[in-house]
């Protein structure tokens, strides 16, 4: 199907989806993740040839992805994330005399999705962006990633045979291939948000478009992160062993290629841990990182890198049979400071950096000059709260996450969880791409005044037909949240 019929059948499927029930929606997500769990061993080799992922890694992202998928599922069902909201008249009311008022989030229209190429299930065809903006209830046009295309079609196709088997309307969900129906797509009057995975630079290029055209649109980003990692020297005393050993697993995990993969970390001078480090790198082998273009570019970076910032390599950049082996370089902290553009440069692949420092207000120093990032790791002990509470303060403005005494890597999928930041780790800080909470990217509010009930969506009438938690203003009361039209006999509570 060419590009504009794509484009077609998913605007016209908008109004009809966002209409269907909290149930129609788990019954749709649902059955995509059956479809997906029952095709796992045809899945998984596809993916295996096309992305040199091994066997276990590919089996367990499957399964995170259909987690994933029934997890926005029972959210869908619930319809708490359409934060129903309703103001009865009151015409005493503190500001002057309030009329009825009613907002609830409703879907923003077609998404756009990027798919991603480390992740080839959990963020491409079916993935986390494509999970949450059908919970949402708007339909989805994903752009697959070259680096694994048989997969994204094979995908693709459970996907839509699930959706059409559950009762959404044709046109919710399609698969288009090619950079240049991406940005075509991306263009086009009748996509309404976006989503991408990927390089600073491409994430720029696309959020440009988006931004540049007649009616701009929301463009959710996750582009670079260098995912710092403060270590103190309490820690050090305490447990310097297991952190060298669990930076080398972090930092090496899945051959470097996970966007929160600790980049930097920041050691006290004289810490004692060189041999355990380059001993435990020695014993990793990675394999051939996830495409041609993904190892000319680590190449290249480890290449300026090199050549511009010097330092010691504790462990130099090797290749084995082609694939790069993992590589650590040291530096003192006024090279850092000499080079922090270029240190706090991404490279994506099994390589990091540690900075030695000599005073603790270097490590405040440090954060000041951070980028934006998914991700700041701090290993101390609790009797370092006052010498680190500067350093605490700057993180909380550079992240999304900050994880005390354990590593970045691994991103749970739950209600709490924050996957975003600052740019340039994303190009939306409000909102995160991991979490039941990513919905909140395709939904807009609407506030309805003076409406007739019968005229109201079915959330927002006073009967509440779809039994969703409503929050209600009663004329001189306090707020209470209820299902139905007495919130007090449903069980509501004042807050």
């Amino acid at each position: 199907m060419d590009l504009d019929n794509v484009l077609g059948q998913a605007a016209a499927a908008t109004a009809e989806f966002a209409r269907q029930t909290p149930q129609q929606r788990y019954a749709q997500l649902v059955e995509i993740a059956n479809r997906l769990d029952a095709a796992a061993d045809e899945l998984v080799p596809v993916a295996m040839e096309e992305t040199h992922l091994p066997e276990p890694r590919l089996r367990g992202e499957l399964a995170r992805t259909t987690m994933q998928l029934r997890l926005f599922a029972e959210q869908a069902q619930t319809g708490e994330f359409l934060d129903v909201r309703i103001d009865d008249p009151d015409p005493d009311f503190g500001s002057g005399p309030r009329p009825n008022l009613r907002r609830m989030r409703i879907p923003i229209g077609v998404v756009l999705n990027f798919a991603a190429s480390n992740f080839p299930f959990a963020f491409s065809v079916a993935g986390g962006d494509t999970a949450s903006a059908l919970a949402a209830g708007c339909p989805v046009v994903v752009k697959a990633h070259e680096g694994h295309p048989k997969l994204s079609e094979l995908t693709g196709r459970l996907v839509s045979a699930a959706l059409d088997d559950a009762g959404a309307p044709a046109g919710a969900f399609h698969v288009i291939e090619g950079r240049d129906a991406g940005i075509d797509a991306l263009r086009d009057e009748r996509v309404d948000a976006a989503t991408f995975t990927g390089s600073v630079r491409g994430g720029l290029f696309l959020a440009g478009i988006a931004a540049d055209r007649p009616r701009p649109i929301p463009f959710y980003g996750e582009l670079g992160s260098i995912n710092p990692v403060f270590v103190s020297q309490a820690a050090i005393d305490e447990r310097g062993q297991a952190i060298a050993e669990g930076f080398v697993d972090s930092f090496t995990l899945g051959s470097g290629q996970f966007c929160t993969k600790p980049g930097i970390v920041f050691l006290p001078a004289g810490h004692g841990l060189d041999d355990i480090l380059t001993e435990r790198i020695g014993g990793k082998r990675t394999g051939a990182l996830l495409t041609d273009s993904i190892t000319s570019g680590f190449a290249d970076r480890l290449q300026e890198i090199g050549d511009q910032i010097g330092g010691r390599m504790l462990v130099e950049p090797t290749t084995v049979d082609g694939c790069h082996q993992p590589a650590l370089l040291s530096i003192d902290y006024p090279t850092f400071v000499e080079h922090a553009d270029n240190v706090l440069t991404e490279a994506f692949g099994p390589f990091s950096i540690i900075v030695e420092y000599t005073d603790v207000k270097q490590l405040t120093d440090a954060a000041s000059r951070l980028h934006g990032s998914l991700t700041i790791t701090l290993h101390a002990e609790e009797a370092d709260a006052d010498t680190l509470d500067d350093l605490l303060r700057l993180a909380e403005t550079r992240t999304g996450r900050i994880l005390l005494n354990e590593w970045p890597t691994g991103v749970s999928v739950t209600p709490a969880q924050h996957h975003g930041g600052p740019f340039p780790s994303t190009t939306s800080p409000l909102h995160t791409a991991v979490g039941t909470a990513a919905v909140e990217r395709f939904l807009r509010p609407v506030a309805f005044q003076n409406y007739f009930d019968s005229w109201l969506p079915e959330p927002l009438r006073d009967a509440n037909p779809w039994n969703i938690p409503q929050k209600r203003s009663p004329a001189g009361q306090s707020q209470v949240w209820g299902r139905g039209s007495n919130a007090e006999a449903s069980g509501g509570t004042v807050l």
